[in-house]
């Protein structure tokens, strides 16, 4: 079993926390494991939200000085469109929890979550594709079958391997690998924005990249549960702006 590799004390207030992530990012320093859902966990997520909504209020402002200056930005995927409860929860509870998965899943280092990640993403596709070519299948139906096989097997990997700790090689290339998730999160959601105006709309996924450095920090240290957490909450709080800003319209 690996010694624990970071030297940084528990936070116990909010300013605590906030210099512990700063610290992270200095030196990304991949822990041995993230503890059980605990208090101090949830504790922290609040304060990390808090973290979150000030600087995204900074980047708004930043924004909106360069819109004053008569800069036109492209729109976002969500302008425009009739926000109702199918939307709200994709964006709110569905995107939260599979792009976490996807882009943090993994990031502990462990094998079991590592080739459980692999093994049932393999799993989903070949489901899914199965249940198209063999038995006809509508894409609704053959996505759930993926969906089901795929967290079946990722399950059962997960709890086969929940004793192995981090592999070495992993965390000697955790820095990189943190920054790379951080990066492919962010510019994944260059998708939101029309393909012709990618280049343009490539300084407004720096709000991701920040949120991204946020849900990384919070998944190594308190648990993939927390990053989905603090994932929903970001999301939740810029649904809600934008409910705010049509109804003022």
């Amino acid at each position: 079993m690996h010694a624990a590799t970071t030297s940084l004390a528990p936070a116990n207030s909010m300013r605590g926390e906030w210099r512990r992530f700063a610290a992270f990012l200095k030196r990304p320093t991949l822990p041995e494991r993230a503890p059980l859902p605990q208090a101090a966990g949830l504790r922290a997520v609040v304060w990390l939200v808090l973290l979150d909504l000030l600087v995204m209020a900074a980047l708004l402002g930043v924004a909106g000085a360069v819109m004053a200056a008569g800069v036109s930005l492209p729109e976002t995927a969500l302008a425009g469109m009739e926000i109702g409860t199918g939307i709200i929860l994709a964006v709110v509870v569905i995107a939260p929890l599979t792009e976490e998965i996807a882009f943090r899943g993994w990031l502990s280092g462990r094998p079991g979550h590592i080739f459980g990640l692999l093994a049932g993403a393999l799993a989903a596709m070949v489901a899914g594709l199965a249940a198209m070519a063999f038995f006809g299948a509508a894409l609704a139906t053959a996505g759930l079958v993926a969906l089901a096989a795929g967290t079946l097997v990722a399950l059962a990997i997960v709890y086969r391997l929940r004793h192995r700790n981090t592999i070495g090689w992993f965390r000697r290339l955790f820095p990189a690998l943190f920054w790379l998730s951080t990066l492919g999160f962010s510019l994944v959601h260059l998708t939101n924005f029309p393909a012709d105006q990618l280049a343009t709309a490539l300084p407004l996924v720096l709000p991701q990249f920040v949120t991204g450095t946020l849900l990384g920090y919070a998944r190594v240290h308190y648990g993939l549960w927390a990053s989905v957490l603090l994932h929903m909450l970001h999301n939740g709080a810029i649904i809600g702006l934008v409910l705010a800003a049509s109804s003022a319209a």
